[in-house]
């Protein structure tokens, strides 16, 4: 990992601290990849057996898919990790 991702995921977890100062919190994952049936997948996957609500929209051109996942985390290292995991999907983009 290079050291600007290394220093946004950082700031990342001290932002998820400060915001939510009770741990376990609801925390809303929001991905956009291209329209891939695998990939979707993959991000799926990623969550299951989290009690995750994973919502998928496909855009107007059909290109891409926004994936929206409402998941409750245990601390903000768990959502770092979660990020981490799911970054190694090619061409994911986590918004």
């Amino acid at each position: 990992m290079d050291k600007n991702t290394e220093e946004f995921y950082e700031r990342l977890k001290a932002e998820l601290d400060i915001n939510n100062p009770v741990w376990p919190a609801e925390y809303l994952f929001k991905f956009i990849v291209p329209t891939d049936d695998g990939k979707v997948k993959k991000v799926e996957d990623a969550f299951d057996c989290m009690g995750a609500v994973i919502k998928t929209t496909k855009s107007k051109t059909g290109k891409f898919t926004s994936i929206s996942v409402d998941v409750l985390m245990k601390n903000a290292q768990e959502i770092v990790d979660k990020y981490l995991e799911v970054s190694t999907i090619e061409g994911i983009i986590s918004l």
